[in-house]
């Protein structure tokens, strides 16, 4: 997790941790489906498979490798005027004025934004995984916050 406020007052926070898992496990995932499509073929049991099933098991391999690979797309980008919140598949812009507060449950596996109507987003960039990155990364968007709260 990379978390950095430059001369502008923006907040940036990324996963780290989850790549050294993330990328590995779908390399496993697509070689071994692509193995296995080679091999389909030879089977000693009967099963007439064609080569249209060797296509949709190594298509397969490429979507398993795919979904793993969304856990690298979280981000968190915050500045002056709101908070921009990218998970694995949808992004969201909140404006301070909709954030009741940023918190880390104690037993969580990552921060979120607590939203008014008793509503949270779960900030998956900022994981409990990443140990003081995330710390640091939640006290930048803390300090970020009353830092805002005091120009209003």
């Amino acid at each position: 997790m990379t978390a950095s406020t430059g001369t502008d007052n923006v907040v940036l926070a990324r996963p780290v941790r989850v790549r050294k898992v993330a990328i590995p496990a779908a390399s496993v995932v697509f070689v071994v489906c692509g193995i296995a499509a080679l091999m389909l073929r030879r089977t000693a049991n009967g099963v007439l498979l064609t080569v249209s099933d060797q296509v949709a098991m190594a298509g397969i391999g490429a979507i398993l490798a795919g979904l793993i690979l969304l856990t690298l797309r979280p981000r968190l980008r915050a500045d002056e005027h709101g908070v921009e919140v990218r998970n694995a598949i949808l992004t969201r812009y909140y404006p301070w004025s909709e954030v009741r507060g940023v918190s880390f449950p104690e037993g969580a596996s990552c921060a979120r934004l607590e939203l008014p109507d008793d509503e949270y987003e779960p900030i998956t960039a900022i994981q409990a995984f990443d140990g003081e990155r995330a710390v640091l990364a939640m006290r930048e968007l803390r300090k970020l916050r009353r830092e805002i709260g005091q120009l209003e």
